[in-house]
């Protein structure tokens, strides 16, 4: 990479910040850099930006079972992340509840041997898992699972105070932060020249960077139209990401739940969803695997899918009884009384039809300064300390090796089959639930 060319990043999520910092750690001059949100760091409506996210190497995709150790490990040597306090990464192991006649664990063992890394997974009968940790799981509806183990090497980081960390450092080394709204692409000359700010701005770089995440369709649609894209082709954008949500519920724990809880690891409970451990203010998140789209029609009939435009608290009846539902099953006792959740989150991301990241150049030739570092699939954060050096290796256009580049390259629409976290992939819309 040209050490004198400039660069600008949209979004300040995990990959926009992780690339921002990586960017400012090998570049002689990081002012060069620009990274841009609506928002001060942590944006508050990236995916990123959350109370607690899972880290974990445990995946079915030996790829994805070598970047989590590899992130694992920087998630406890990373310097900014280190120096925190309270220190956002928190080693408290997992408990994964295996459907039936499912042979995950046998996979994930395998994995981690080819990894060369010895494996730590414990197995564990159903009585075990309803008797240790205080008995708090003994009401779980454990009737769609066969088999459960414990993997201590697990745990879980405050999200935001992450990515804040991260962002505040690259900051530290030189790069500059912008806040505002970017309306359009600015496209002149065979190139993407910047973007247009809702104030009517213009901020060009040689080489732009879309970190853009759930808004990655809604920002290119403009774009796409311009150039004449076909609609059904593998050109646009839509067929490789497109926008889907979840919904999060939260409890507030009082004292004498925060020690009933408080010494729980994560719980997960196959591909329904998951617990997440008490935060230090004693917040309790349940996860859940409904996932929906919000289509809209762009100007030319184009059907693309969008984060709602309601606030991201604003959760429609129909995903609170969903949300609720998912509580029943796992810890039943938290509802006695009529209680409810203290509050909800839909939370966007871009999620790819094989729930991998899309880290590469635009191929367009019209589009040969864009890139996209965009498909988090709702498990993407645990790489934050790490993803930003794999993109940097496509920005200075030496690549990942063939493994990566394949998997986070831009695929055929007839190639994306199966995936990492299928069960994410959305086949409902928003509306359904109102």
């Amino acid at each position: 990479m040209n050490s004198t060319e400039t660069i600008l990043i949209i979004g300040a999520g995990t990959f926009g910040v992780s690339t921002a910092y990586h960017l400012a750690q090998s570049l002689p001059n990081p002012s060069r850099i620009t990274l841009l949100d609506r928002s001060p760091p942590p944006s508050p409506a990236a995916a990123s930006t959350d109370i607690n996210k899972i880290i974990r190497a445990d995946y079915p995709n030996p790829l994805y079972t070598q970047l989590g150790l590899e992130a694992i490990a920087a998630w406890k040597t990373l310097p900014c992340l280190r120096s925190t306090n309270p220190s956002p990464y928190h080693q408290t192991g997992w408990i994964a509840m295996e459907e039936k006649d499912s042979d995950l664990r046998h996979r994930i063992r395998q994995n981690f041997h080819t990894c060369h890394h010895e494996p730590v997974i414990q197995d564990l009968s159903e009585p075990e898992v309803r008797t240790r940790w205080g008995g708090v799981l003994d009401e779980t509806d454990f009737a769609p699972f066969g088999g459960y183990s414990f993997n201590p090497s697990v745990g879980w980081a405050d999200a935001g105070q992450a990515l804040e960390a991260m962002a505040n450092e690259a900051v530290g080394l030189g790069v500059k932060y912008e806040v505002g709204e970017v309306v359009r692409l600015v496209h002149a000359g065979g190139r993407v020249r910047g973007v247009q700010m809702v104030d009517g701005r213009v901020v060009e770089a040689e080489k732009v960077l879309l970190a853009t995440g759930a808004w990655t369709s809604s920002l290119m649609a403009g774009l796409e139209e311009e150039l004449g894209m076909e609609m059904d082709g593998d050109e646009r954008v839509e067929g490789q990401v497109e926008a889907a949500g979840v919904c999060v519920a939260h409890f507030r724990l009082g004292e004498e739940e925060r020690k009933v809880y408080g010494g729980l690891p994560v719980v997960v409970y196959g591909g329904e969803g998951e617990i997440i451990p008490p935060t230090a203010d004693g917040i309790l998140k349940f996860t859940f695997a409904t996932s929906f789209k919000n289509t809209i029609q762009t100007a030319s009939g184009h059907s693309i899918s969008v984060p709602s435009a309601e606030d991201q608290f604003h959760v429609p009846l129909g995903l609170q009884n969903d949300c609720l539902a998912g509580v029943r099953r796992r810890l039943p006792r938290l509802l006695d009384g009529g209680r409810q959740p203290d509050y909800y989150r839909l939370c966007w991301d871009s999620i790819s039809p094989d729930q991998q990241p899309l880290i590469t150049r635009h191929p367009h030739e019209q589009l040969e300064n864009l890139y996209l570092a965009v498909g988090g699939s709702f498990h993407c954060y645990k790489f934050l300390p790490i993803i930003g050096k794999y993109v940097v290796n496509v920005l200075s256009g030496v690549g990942n090796g063939r493994e990566k580049d394949e998997a986070w390259g831009w695929k055929s629409t007839e190639e994306n089959q199966g995936g990492v976290h299928e069960k994410l992939v959305p086949t409902r819309e928003l509306r359904d639930f109102l």
